[in-house]
């Protein structure tokens, strides 16, 4: 027997007795035994330091950090990161210290640990604000060394497995952590598979029931989708043979979290997400992938507008591959993927997929250097906002929905949708945004609040004396812009912010017929024990410097001296913060209830009329970036407010009785109801009044018990 054999088979049987044959397995694969020996070390001092601790599910502590350093096994990560995930929650959970790690494993493995701690043992003034300086310790430790991140993902993958045992606001709070920020991270590092897991568990954890009646439709509708797709592949794998192309296809199915985003983005039901199930070609070439795209299309027409090349221009994070949409079988929708054998390696393991996780990068297509240059702009970012506003900054810049555009000299500048001139000269430099004047977008002149497209050629208009305007911060969508921006205007003396803010009050009032020199008297005392402020000269270098908002101030100085004064009104009393005070009213399109994610519309005439933020007409509203604003719920709210629901049921004689009875007792008023007859089924509207979502998700629940409900959505809909 080899010395290697001998000394995998001692490891073997000294790991099975503590159930790690799963990680033994993986790190046979590409580990050698020493490499495995230094792990089982690491193994053996954290089985030590946690011999005694219980997870809430009951099991011991030891099973967890073992099942991290599985998920990284199979990305076949180094022994320091599995060593790292073994020995992660040591410092944090146990009367280790980090020196001890640092002494017994080397620094490496010491910074891994340090940066996936959390800062439980800092005093903060909130659970928001621990977690946001624990995020922003996180970040700044995986600029220095990637692998970081790549626990912390792995460690929050297990966590939301055996996430059962937490009680339900701490599921929810972690499932909401995890749609919102680390499924988004690994999706900017480009770990595809990573990712996927995440959001679906995430899903689940957070929404259980709309994720059990998704998957079982789901199941029961995709069988004959995928028996179609296995003809059509057969018929691809021959055509493309034919042509010399030597080439694996897989069908791959959404995952139900991407399927469940995509019925929220347009407001349709799941009959209407035809493109469930997709084609994968996998080809060894740049080459072969644009020969088969030829004869892709040869065999079915293509949608127009659909066709992505990510190959030329990647994705932010790296992602590189052929996307296009057929009419497809029975016409159905089909989206194929067209990429090489590494690409695809990639695209599923993103940074993961590289060793150089200090090294850097050169390739500007790689994973890896997006990565970097990301985390980059992430430090710049942090040095100028607290740890709240970086951790929302960071979630703004998780979602960098893909606008490619050219500098002059033919760059790509990638920005996130939404994107204005101003975004694309701070993406430039700091300095060139601050010295914006006006933008060419494709050689004509645009303002700076213009919204840009795919292909753009964007150039920036500077003036050595031009200086940021407050404005600028209401219409940006990069938090490298805004951060910048505020940060400029910071050091903006007081009497030129007196002079800038003075030009933005005059121009906020032009539409409403009001003249600055109105602004004496009862009036001018109104508004200034409304803002807290002591003089006109205090208010107009706030609105210069950005802390206010010069439209909300003209709209306030509009209503006259005699408008009600809202800052001596009782803080628990405002249904809606951040309104100034204006008059408020709630659009009849959406129906906004306390809890809802909303936002602020200036209208003229109605004042602030709020909006649910996935309200359809909201990307209506955006066009026009300056009179929407955000805006949040107050507390304490005692009112009720009305919302609408559609049940779809079975025909039943006294249906309509018994769920009308069902929502009168949760202490709900109805004020409307319709019923339409469709064949075998009955739609019932209802609108009444709920005092918040969780009076609304009562009630919801409780209707659903009635066995003839097939289907319950919020909203007037078919």
């Amino acid at each position: 027997m080899s010395e290697k054999s001998s000394l995998l088979q001692k490891l073997t049987s000294t790991w099975k007795a503590t159930n790690l044959d799963s990680l033994i397995n993986e790190l046979n694969l590409y580990l050698d035994p020493q490499a495995i020996a230094e792990i089982q070390r690491a193994y053996k001092f954290s089985e030590l330091k946690h011999k005694h601790q219980k997870r809430k599910s009951g099991e011991a502590y030891i099973h967890h950090p073992v099942s991290v350093a599985i998920t990284l096994a199979k990305y076949r990560l180094d022994t320091a990161s599995i060593k790292a995930a073994l020995l992660h929650d040591v410092v944090e959970d146990t009367q280790v210290q980090l020196s001890e790690i640092k002494e017994h494993f080397g620094e490496d493995v010491a910074t891994i640990v340090d940066g996936v701690s959390k800062l439980d043992r800092l005093e903060f003034q909130s659970a928001v604000e621990a977690q946001a300086e624990s995020f922003r310790k996180m970040i700044l430790a995986m600029t220095h060394d990637l692998r970081v991140i790549l626990v912390k993902l792995a460690d929050r993958l297990h966590n939301i497995k055996t996430i059962e045992s937490m009680t339900l606001e701490s599921r929810k709070r972690k499932a909401r952590e995890t749609l919102e920020i680390y499924a988004p991270i690994a999706n900017r590092l480009g770990i595809y598979a990573l990712k996927v897991e995440l959001e679906d568990l995430g899903f689940k954890a957070f929404s259980p029931y709309r994720y059990r009646v998704l998957e079982k439709a789901i199941n029961k509708a995709s069988a004959k989708q995928k028996k179609s797709l296995l003809k059509t592949k057969e018929q691809l794998i021959k055509a493309l043979s034919e042509r010399g192309l030597s080439a694996d296809i897989h069908i791959r199915e959404k995952h139900l979290y991407s399927i469940y985003s995509k019925m929220k983005r347009k407001h349709a039901s799941l009959n209407d997400i035809l493109d469930v199930y997709g084609l994968r070609i996998v080809l060894d070439d740049d080459s072969d992938c644009y020969q088969s795209l030829g004869v892709v299309h040869q065999y079915f027409k293509p949608i127009p507008g659909s066709f992505k090349d990510y190959i030329a221009i990647p994705r932010v994070n790296g992602y590189q591959s052929l996307h296009t949409t057929l009419f497809g079988p029975n016409g159905l929708p089909l989206e194929v993927q067209i990429r090489t054998r590494e690409m695809d390696w990639v695209a599923e393991r993103g940074v993961a997929s590289h060793w150089q996780y200090k090294a850097v990068e050169k390739n500007a297509h790689s994973s890896q250097f997006r990565a970097r240059e990301w985390l980059n702009a992430l430090m710049a970012m942090q040095k100028n906002s607290d740890s709240e506003e970086f951790l929302e900054a960071v979630k703004i810049d998780l979602f960098p929905d893909k606008v490619y555009v050219f500098t002059p000299k033919g760059e790509i500048i990638r920005l996130p949708k939404g994107s204005t001139p101003i975004d694309f000269a701070y993406a430039i430099h700091t300095d060139l945004g601050g010295r914006a004047i006006s933008a060419k977008v494709d050689r004509k002149i645009v303002p700076l609040g213009y919204p840009l497209s795919n292909g753009n050629k964007v150039e920036i208009i500077t003036s050595v004396k031009a200086s940021p305007n407050p404005q600028w911060v209401t219409f940006v969508a990069t938090a490298k812009a805004r951060n910048a921006i505020r940060s400029q205007l910071k050091v903006i003396g007081h009497d030129d912010a007196v002079i800038a803010g003075r030009k933005l009050l005059v121009k906020a009032l032009y539409p409403h017929r009001v003249s600055l020199r109105q602004l004496r008297g009862k009036l001018l005392e109104r508004i200034l024990s409304h803002y807290k402020l002591d003089s006109a000269s205090d208010l107009f270098e706030k609105v210069g410097i950005g802390e206010l908002i010069a439209t909300l101030v003209a709209t306030n100085i509009a209503a006259g001296p005699n408008a009600i004064n809202f800052s001596q009104v009782k803080h628990d009393s405002l249904e809606i913060i951040g309104t100034e005070g204006l008059t408020t009213s709630y659009g009849n399109c959406c129906l906004p209830i306390p809890g809802d994610e909303i936002i602020g519309f200036i209208s003229s005439g109605k004042g602030i009329v709020v909006h649910r933020a996935n309200c359809k007409n909201v990307s209506i509203f955006r066009k026009d970036a300056r009179r929407w604003l955000s805006v949040n719920w107050g507390e304490n709210i005692l009112r009720e407010f009305f919302t609408e629901i559609t049940i779809r049921t079975l025909n039943k004689v006294g249906i309509l009785a018994e769920i009308a009875g069902k929502v009168s007792s949760l202490d709900s008023n109805i004020v409307s109801t319709n019923i339409e007859t469709q064949g075998d089924s009955t739609l019932i509207y209802f609108r009444f009044s709920v005092k918040n979502r969780k009076h609304l998700a009562n009630l919801l629940r409780r209707i659903r018990t009635v066995d003839e409900v097939t289907r319950v959505n919020r909203g007037h809909t078919q």
